[in-house]
């Protein structure tokens, strides 16, 4: 009848008028001049600067792209047989479990990476395990940790970030096992696509892309070795893989030669005219490369799309984690509204509460590649114990508040809550019983 107001309109219009009144009393009450939420607000606004500066040209954008060529180039049947739920497990757990020593990116650059390679049909086990091994399972900062925090914590974090992979990624498959015989059900009716790029050129494409992404977020180490020589000649490596994917879109995605001729001379001429400035040559770039791609027909057109729709669905949500985790905890030797002093006295001893804490405060703070490890030197400097030093090193890195906003609406809250809630037990625990130990 019309007119008539149902049970489930009432509770809709409750629900409606008790966020307005959430809002409203946060806005009324909000504490406004005082020192400590002022400055807490200051670091927010600094923090998400930061990211936006060092982080989203550099890292994400090009695993935007990674991502949207996953999506437009790798076939699903070649992602289901390796990754997929009935894929062969040793074959499709190493994969995953060893992706980090590659990709040296954070908790937040992996998401598009994972997002491509799950919505592609992976399984969720190997995908979770590559989502946890990406950030976690880093060579460099594992020798930096040896090197700056000692041996035995550099070998236990090596040890056991690769574990926690394997371990969480099996968990995840086991405890939603029934969604995942329904996927692989599906995946199995899915038809054979025929044709496509050949797999060498596709590799070759990926492996070019990936290498950018690596090459241009390297880190300084401050070792003399390999990574030190990589590190002074990053920009000269990232410069010849950039130079390579322009004749890969030239001879095998037949854009236009002068297109692609007139993008390389505007990242040349912006990188002279800005004496070197990486990140606005690499922004001119990833610019350029959508306006060579998009509204095209064909594969190039596809890859635009792809990149595009992942962009627009996670960009915004990091941007809001990093904004509210920059409010709470600020940045490193900066406080937020929650006092430094309390996070450094909560993670003193080897009390299952001292790695639990550790464990939680790691997977709440945003840490950008390497930063984790003086940030861990100053909190061990005012007694931060053995095993919460471990906890957090395998917690920290590998989550964070913005990094569980996009994985949530990737997989959902249900899947995304239990990918935590392992990620922080398994930490607490292994921080536990490393403390008893040493």
């Amino acid at each position: 009848m019309a007119g008539q107001v149902t049970a489930n309109d009432v509770r809709r219009e409750f629900q409606i008028a008790a966020l307005l009144f959430v809002a409203f009393a946060a806005f009324y009450f909000l504490p406004v001049g005082r020192p400590r939420f002022d400055s807490a607000l200051t670091e927010a606004l600094a923090l998400t600067k930061w990211y936006a500066r060092e982080h989203v040209v550099l890292c994400l954008l090009p695993a935007f792209w990674i991502a949207g060529a996953i999506a437009a180039f790798v076939s699903q049947a070649s992602v289901i047989r390796y990754l997929g739920p009935r894929a062969h497990k040793p074959t499709a757990y190493a994969v995953g479990s060893v992706s980090g020593t590659i990709l040296a990116v954070c908790s937040c650059t992996v998401l598009p990476l994972f997002a491509g390679i799950y919505r592609m049909g992976a399984g969720l086990g190997p995908a979770t395990a590559f989502l946890y091994s990406g950030p976690a399972i880093n060579a460099l900062a594992i020798i930096l940790t040896a090197k700056v925090l000692g041996a035995q914590l550099g070998f236990a974090r090596a040890i056991g970030a690769i574990l926690f992979s394997v371990v969480i990624g099996l968990l995840m498959a086991t405890i939603f096992r029934r969604e995942e015989s329904e996927k692989a059900a599906r995946a199995a009716q899915l038809p054979i696509p025929e044709g496509g790029r050949p797999l060498r050129q596709t590799a070759a494409f990926l492996a070019t892309l990936i290498g950018i992404l690596v090459f241009a977020n390297w880190a300084a180490s401050g070792d003399e070795g390999i990574f030190a020589a990589i590190q002074g000649a990053k920009w000269w490596l990232t410069g010849g893989l950039g130079a390579l994917l322009a004749f890969m879109l030239w001879h095998w995605f037949a854009l236009a030669g002068s297109r692609i001729v007139t993008l390389v001379a505007a990242v040349a001429l912006t990188a002279i005219a800005t004496r070197g400035n990486a990140t606005a040559a690499v922004f001119v770039g990833v610019v350029g490369l959508a306006w060579l791609t998009a509204g095209r027909e064909g594969e190039a057109g596809e890859w635009f799309d792809q990149a595009w729709s992942y962009t627009k669905q996670i960009l915004p949500l990091l941007l809001l984690g990093v904004l509210v985790a920059g409010l709470l905890l600020g940045r490193p030797g900066h406080e937020g509204l929650i006092p430094s002093e309390w996070i450094s006295q909560s993670v003193g001893g080897n009390s299952l509460v001292a790695n639990l804490f550790a464990s939680v405060a790691g997977a709440l703070m945003y840490f950008a590649t390497l930063t984790e490890i003086p940030v861990l030197q100053g909190l061990i400097g005012n007694g931060m114990g053995d095993g919460p030093a471990l906890a957090l090193l395998l917690a920290g890195p590998a989550l964070s508040l913005p990094n569980m906003l996009v994985i949530n609406s990737i997989i959902g809250p249900r899947k995304t809550f239990t990918y935590t809630l392992l990620v922080v037990v398994m930490a607490t625990l292994s921080g536990w019983l490393y403390g008893a130990i040493v």
